[in-house]
């Protein structure tokens, strides 16, 4: 359960420089690097986010799966 607690809170954190930078854009007009660094770092998190999910996997604490879990039910076909 930490594991999807982790991921969140980096996602969080993700989506928070994200609209940090688009503030500092709109106050700074383009005149300053504000919101190089708040992308810069975004991307940094999105980097280490998508690395610790690959760790994850590789290490067995977080268990792919797909939309069906177990094997969907399978229909006959009416005769």
């Amino acid at each position: 359960m930490w594991q999807a607690i982790l991921i969140i809170a980096v996602f969080v954190l993700i989506l928070a420089s994200l609209f940090s930078g688009l503030y500092f854009m709109m106050k700074d007009k383009g005149n300053g690097t504000r919101t190089v660094k708040a992308l810069s770092f975004r991307v940094g998190l999105s980097v280490a986010l998508f690395l610790l999910i690959l760790l994850g996997f590789a290490t067995g604490v977080l268990k792919p799966h797909g939309l069906y879990p177990q094997a969907p039910p399978t229909q006959q076909p009416a005769r």
